[in-house]
């Protein structure tokens, strides 16, 4: 596709798998790997983001703190490849507990979500929330301070300058490498119900936050005021049918962004059109066949994630069971469907039973639109060669992943075991991973699972 063409030449020159599936290695893990013991729910990650550059990569976990990391800067180069080793930048803490007392609720530190704004100088700044409060955080270094010595008035052997014929300036000398981060704005008291999503717009002065039945409309620089464009809570809560369940902008048209709901709805707002974006421009909805209609049919048909395209043509969406790409030139259907675990079809009574069938992953496109991933269970992950029939599995495990290894895809069978075939009833369902990003120039990704970060490359 034209689109898909055009924003391949970002790719550097040996990233790129041409005709065929990625080929993955394993290149680093991050986290506490010798512990035997079951992760504490503070470590447990709850968000991942690659910068616009692909130079820094976030995380936020459970215990509401930031860990930044920075890729490689030695300049190793492994067959004309740059490394895509990541070492820790910087690690601060974001959020804390607090305590809600008109509702007499508590509120978690963790971190839903973050997202990086474009660099524009030395600094870099990054959005990060949690289920109530907005932060603006600034990332900058200092490797220089003045020197001691009351501003370079004295002489080496302490005696005061005759500076009554010279200027004299304030002397730098260098210092250790210190990274800070210092919060700079905070955009609190908004949201009634739990923000679960934010997004920065393509102009680089506003950003939106979405929660359960609203979305705000915030500019960088104002903390005290935002605009509500998304209400759809009806008069009488009784008569809620559906949640907002992800929200984002266009990645370039400032005027458009797209929310999905938990019935498996998008809806394309253009804000052009009103203050209040509720009658939404485009709706876009796979009609359910009646005849396969179940119990489960609303809870698996909810939209858990939705990412635009960076050619913008295009939307992809992740339910339960499904990964679908939607052209924003048609609403009916979608234009693909890519099946992630559809062996669990049998087993969605079980699913609910034990809350798995409730959780929310994520997808996203590869930098050139070409490939997607998403995330399974078992520390499975899947990805999808777009507008072909190549599709892979992999296991994100320590016991499997040595430096540089190759990853090899799994299968999964439901039927009698066959050879190198894993059963559908012996994954593990508390082993998942919900968040991943992909590097926006290059064939790396990030995976976040449980307390564990993987990175690998192509």
């Amino acid at each position: 596709m034209d689109d898909q063409a055009s924003s391949s030449t970002d790719y550097a020159a040996g990233d790129m798998a041409s005709n065929d599936d990625i080929q993955w290695r394993f290149s680093q893990i991050k986290g506490n790997i010798d512990n035997d013991d079951s992760p504490t729910d503070a470590d447990i990650i709850s968000c991942v983001e690659f910068s616009h550059d692909g130079e820094f990569l976030a995380t936020g976990d459970k215990g509401g703190r930031v860990v930044i990391f920075q890729r490689d800067q030695s300049g190793k180069y492994v067959n004309g490849i740059r490394s895509s080793e990541y070492n820790v930048y910087s690690t601060f803490q974001s959020h804390e507990p607090e305590f809600d007392y008109l509702k007499s609720l508590e509120i978690e530190e963790k971190i839903n979500q973050i997202k990086w704004l474009k660099k524009k100088n030395a600094a870099n700044f990054i959005i990060s929330t949690n289920d109530k409060t907005v932060k603006l955080w600034k990332i900058s270094e200092r490797e220089r301070k003045m020197a001691d010595g009351l501003y370079n008035l004295r002489n080496e052997d302490g005696t005061l300058r005759d500076f009554r014929n010279e200027l004299v300036l304030p002397k730098l000398v260098p210092m250790q490498l210190i990274v800070e981060a210092s919060p700079r704005r905070v955009y609190a008291n908004a949201h009634t119900y739990h923000i679960n999503s934010i997004s920065v717009n393509s102009d680089q002065e506003t950003f939106i936050s979405a929660d359960d039945l609203r979305i705000n409309l915030w500019h960088l620089e104002i903390t005290n005021q935002s605009y509500n464009i998304v209400d759809i809570k009806p008069a009488n809560m009784e008569e809620l049918t559906e949640v907002i369940t992800a929200a984002e902008f266009h990645p370039k048209h400032c005027h458009l962004f797209a929310y999905s709901s938990s019935k498996g709805i998008i809806r394309l707002c253009d804000m052009r059109d009103s203050a209040l974006c509720d009658g939404s421009s485009k709706i876009y909805e796979e009609k359910e066949d009646p005849s396969t209609r179940s119990f489960f049919s609303e809870i698996i048909s909810s939209v858990s994630d939705v990412k635009f395209s960076h050619s913008g043509r295009y939307l992809l969406t992740r339910d339960y069971l499904t990964v679908n790409v939607w052209d924003l030139n048609m609403e009916s259907r979608p234009v693909e469907t890519y099946h992630v675990h559809d062996y669990l079809r049998s087993k969605l009574c079980a699913l609910y039973e034990n809350d798995s069938i409730f959780d929310k992953f994520e997808c996203c496109w590869s930098g050139d639109d070409r490939h997607i991933i998403t995330g399974s269970y078992n520390n499975f992950f899947r990805t999808f060669l777009r507008n072909s029939d190549v599709e892979s599995t992999y296991e994100a495990s320590v016991s499997s992943c040595n430096k540089n290894s190759i990853l090899r895809s799994k299968k999964v069978g439901t039927g009698k075991k066959r050879k190198d075939e894993i059963s559908a009833d012996s994954l593990d369902f508390s082993k998942k991973i919900l968040h991943c990003t992909w590097h926006p120039k290059s064939n790396i990704i990030a995976l976040a699972a449980t307390n564990n970060l993987y990175i690998f490359q192509g």
